[in-house]
């Protein structure tokens, strides 16, 4: 496939909104539910919503290899999900984006030394300079509340990183379906997420007709709806162009936070922003064939 079809980039626009907005519908609805808790609420029901999609489309519902599911699904869902929940408790919305969409980085430094792959000299400049974006936004000369939550937002972009990596060496020893390890994986780490939300203490659920509006989005729209759209995507867009997704979703979720929310990062923040954008750029670019 050498040229992008018209229904593509529209797919790859929408998608980008769907998921760069969805930063700001985790943020609010951590104003009537824990993380843990919320996080619940996005796993389990985006899984079942998922299956019923398989069923529909007459996937077989048989579980892959449940071994490597389990392994995805603790760094896909309850792993990075938990730590961009916490994240956003103290953070802000944007920032928090940015810091996630660190993953392309970790992923070409966990394939090395996991993998064994091997990284062009673009790749290790867009690595360093996303490197030094990210030390400017964590401003860890500046030891503030905010430190902790920053540290959770990279951990975040770190567990999708590994899961990225298991898919891989998955994908390397035996074939399969991505829809059905997509729902296997997400109801798998949703369960782990529901045992620790039993365990550890919070505040109850409130449940108002905004809060029903938030988890409608995030599990229909975010979820749902998301991951079909990216399916049709990989079809539809070159590799390379499609990789511009991880780029668009980060500094959309920065723009609708400052419009929404009022987020404004501050000058020495901006700068790492812009150069971790710009890294995503030259990772992108790096990357075509």
């Amino acid at each position: 496939m050498s040229k992008p079809t018209r229904s593509g980039v529209a797919t790859l626009a929408v998608l980008s909104l769907i998921w760069g907005y969805t930063w700001i519908v985790q943020k609010e609805g951590l104003r009537f539910a824990s993380p843990l808790d919320y996080a619940v609420l996005r796993a389990l029901p985006g899984a079942l919503v998922l299956f019923g999609a398989m069923t529909v489309l007459r996937r077989p519902l048989s579980p892959p290899h449940l071994g490597y599911a389990l392994l995805l699904g603790l760094f896909q869902t309850t792993a990075m999900l938990g730590f961009t929940n916490g994240a956003l408790i103290a953070g802000g919305a944007g920032r928090s984006a940015i810091l996630c969409y660190t993953m392309p980085f970790w992923t070409l430094l966990f394939a090395r030394f996991v993998l064994g792959e091997r990284l062009r000299a673009l790749q290790w400049g867009a690595v360093a300079l996303a490197g030094v974006g990210l030390v400017l936004v964590l401003e860890p000369w500046h030891m503030t509340g905010t430190i902790a939550s920053k540290a959770m937002a990279v951990a975040g972009g770190m567990s999708w990183a590994a899961a990225t990596v298991v898919a891989k060496y998955w994908r390397a020893r035996e074939d399969y379906d991505l829809l059905s390890v997509t729902a296997w994986q997400m109801l798998l780490g949703g369960l782990v997420l529901a045992a620790i939300a039993w365990v550890v203490p919070s505040h109850p659920i409130r449940w108002t007709p905004y809060f029903g509006l938030l988890v409608a989005y995030i599990v229909v729209l975010s979820t749902a709806i998301a991951w079909f759209l990216w399916l049709y995507l990989l079809n539809r867009l070159p590799a390379s162009i499609a990789g511009l997704s991880i780029m668009a979703v980060p500094v959309l979720g920065t723009f609708f936070s400052w419009l929404q929310l009022g987020e404004q990062p501050s000058r020495v923040e901006l700068v790492g922003i812009v150069i971790i954008a710009a890294s995503l750029a030259l990772l992108t670019w790096a990357g075509k064939d």
